[in-house]
């Protein structure tokens, strides 16, 4: 018997939420799940997750973002439009979800900050969660979750930073941070 589908959150200025995320995915396919992981803000396909998620043939990876940081006051035009881009694949990968008949995981990774940034409007997360289909899980990650997101959600992590090595000067790692 299939089970409802439920609403994830990982949220909080601490490091993990993608990382968290991806364990969930890990997990899902190792139970047969179809597992679909789109990145919002993030165009770089060197990230470790990245190169790790082609070696599952039923994980599907999508980024809409541009390889460049996105300046929250005065966002690029092209940011705008590659995050619009990226909700508008979600629709439609949710719409083809319902005759699939398969267990299905979807990942919006940093969509909460796209929201945080105005890439995209909270009413478009509100109106993603409200029509997705009953039998997909679907978890949606970056820092700031806004009230009308986690109010929907099933589950809602934070995370939160209580020490990290950056503090003391210590710079992004490969296979570590990305």
């Amino acid at each position: 018997m299939r089970m409802t589908g439920l609403v994830h959150v990982y949220t909080g200025n601490g490091k993990g939420k993608t990382t968290a995320s991806l364990g969930l995915c890990f997990r899902a396919l190792g139970r047969g799940y179809t597992v679909f992981f789109f990145q919002f803000m993030k165009g770089d396909l060197g990230y470790g997750e990245i190169l790790s998620a082609g070696q599952f043939p039923s994980m599907q990876v999508r980024q809409f973002g541009r390889d460049a940081w996105v300046n929250k006051n005065d966002p690029d035009p092209e940011d705008v439009k590659l995050a619009q881009e990226g909700i508008d694949h979600v629709k439609k990968t949710m719409a083809g979800v319902d005759s699939e008949g398969k267990d299905v995981l979807m990942v919006l990774d940093e969509l909460n900050v796209a929201v945080d940034f105005g890439l995209v409007q909270v009413d478009d997360v509100v109106d993603l969660i409200a029509s997705k289909p009953r039998d997909l899980e679907l978890v949606i990650t970056g820092r700031g979750a806004r009230g009308e997101v986690t109010d929907l959600a099933n589950y809602v992590t934070e995370m939160r930073e209580i020490k990290h090595p950056y503090q003391d000067g210590i710079q992004a790692r490969k296979g570590i941070e990305f």
